[in-house]
């Protein structure tokens, strides 16, 4: 068997491609532009960097805006068996990062709807108050290599992976159990199909 390639990059692969992903832009109602734009700045810890009464830039980073609120007139609520973007996942550097705001986040009483180790990620999904569904992760693996194995392999027996809970792996980081331990894929049969998100 061969080994699994290292996925490469458009310019490896002589295209051209965008620099990064810029920013995400959510429409909601104009009377609910402040809600949405604080519960992101709760939960990405990012601050306003532009901000009126029907439009907010909000930012993390570096970057100018990395998500915007729109209070769009006239919209109705999204039914919830519709196409469209499922969720914009967040990666953290370390797993403390990742318990660090999982517990600062339930403080503020913003709880995960559902989480789930996929195998290459330990991932906590939120929902804002429009419903939009934000994942907060982690890697699993150190490498392209590690990754790729795995997809090649254990993934192709349940590619949604095995809901955890939250409370239980934050009592387990703090009592010493090596990250190692806490970040090894789980088994287990996959959630049920109305809390198996993509990846």
């Amino acid at each position: 068997m061969t080994a699994p390639s290292v996925p490469r990059t458009a310019a490896e692969r002589g295209k051209v491609a965008p620099a990064r992903l810029a920013h995400v832009v959510l429409r909601t109602a104009p009377e609910r532009v402040q809600e949405i734009s604080a519960w992101y700045q709760a939960v990405l810890e990012a601050e306003v960097v532009f901000g009126n009464p029907f439009l907010q830039f909000l930012t993390y980073d570096d970057e100018h805006h990395r998500i915007a609120v729109l209070g769009f007139p006239g919209l109705a609520e999204r039914p919830v068996d519709t196409f469209g973007v499922d969720h914009v996942a967040f990666t953290y550097d370390t797993l403390g990062d990742l318990v660090a705001t999982f517990e600062r986040l339930k403080s503020l009483g913003i709880e995960p709807a559902f989480c789930i180790h996929h195998g290459p990620t330990l991932s906590m999904y939120y929902q804002d108050p429009d419903r939009n569904q934000v994942e907060l992760q982690i890697d699993v693996f150190e490498t392209h290599e590690e990754i790729n194995a795995y997809l090649e392999g254990p993934f192709l027996k349940n590619p949604i992976g095995v809901q955890f809970d939250p409370d239980d792996l934050a009592r387990r980081f703090h009592d010493g159990v090596p990250e190692a331990e806490l970040k090894k894929p789980l088994e287990g049969p996959p959630p049920p199909p109305n809390a198996a998100p993509a990846h």
